[in-house]
């Protein structure tokens, strides 16, 4: 199988051009599967139904989050029907929604879990004690045929720590959060793909996706002046994609990729 995953999306402008370019890369890359972390897809802070829809419109599979998932009040009704809309899956059990799901794609069925980090986050569950509990009840090549690990966290060694727990228990674990992709993309010695963070899909004429103005003054003055918006420069648009084994459900390849804006690129070569 062929899965692209899109690390965290920042803003009005980072959406367009996900959702434009989305259906050019699944005819392109030949994809079987996508993944978007849309946590910061509204303006920055949390994401609605109606962009949700528009990514899923646009060949997304599934929508992952993270901290800002309730940053929009809608999304509490809808994302407890949504099952493509994931939450991180060490929230408590009586949360809304769902952080993981199995789901079909012609004859192949793909996990996508979702986890929030503990160090320097908010203080949820044991991300780990939630990853093993998915992957004990769906193992690779026997429930699922891929298995994709959104480790949402601020913490690069918690990152790490999770691909190694999941090394050969999963297809792919990738970072996000922090959006700055990283130059360590790698398969693992058992066999799982691995990245500490997918880095944004936003305007990296920023502060991390933001207006650059107001978090340089904060640094500076240390006050607050007005609040945080997104960049809508051109966005670059960051992610990874991996190949996987049809029977092992492994890594056979991973592709960082990095498409306009201001970094340099970097494209699956296939």
């Amino acid at each position: 199988m062929r899965i692209l995953f899109l690390g965290d999306v920042v803003g009005r402008a980072a959406r367009e051009a996900v959702t434009r370019q989305v259906p050019v890369w699944r005819t392109q890359y030949e994809l079987d599967f996508v993944i978007v972390n849309g946590e910061n897809a509204a303006g920055g802070f949390g994401i609605t139904p109606d962009i949700t829809t528009a990514f899923l419109e646009a060949g997304v599979d599934v929508v992952s989050t993270g901290n800002h998932v309730w940053d929009q009040s809608d999304i509490r009704a809808y994302i407890a029907d949504e099952p493509r809309l994931l939450r991180p899956a060490n929230f408590p059990p009586e949360t809304p929604g769902k952080g993981a799901g199995l789901y079909e794609v012609g004859d192949k069925r793909v996990l996508v879990v979702n986890v929030m980090g503990q160090l320097f986050m908010e203080s949820l569950d044991d991300p780990f004690a939630a990853v093993e509990r998915e992957l004990n009840a769906c193992p690779l090549g026997e429930a699922a045929d891929a298995i994709i690990v959104d480790m949402h966290c601020e913490a690069t060694s918690e990152k790490m720590a999770m691909g190694h727990f999941c090394d050969g228990r999963a297809s792919l674990v990738v970072g996000t959060h922090t959006h700055i992709p990283t130059a360590d993309a790698q398969i693992l010695p058992h066999g799982t793909a691995y990245q500490t963070d997918a880095g944004m899909c936003g305007d990296y004429d920023s502060v991390i996706g933001m207006e650059k103005e107001e978090p340089v003054n904060r640094f500076v003055t240390k006050l607050r002046g007005s609040r945080f918006g997104a960049a809508q420069g051109t966005p670059t648009l960051c992610g990874v994609m991996v190949e996987t084994d049809d029977k092992t459900g492994k890594a056979v390849a991973i592709h960082p990729i990095r498409a306009g804006g201001r970094l340099s690129t970097a494209a699956p070569t296939l």
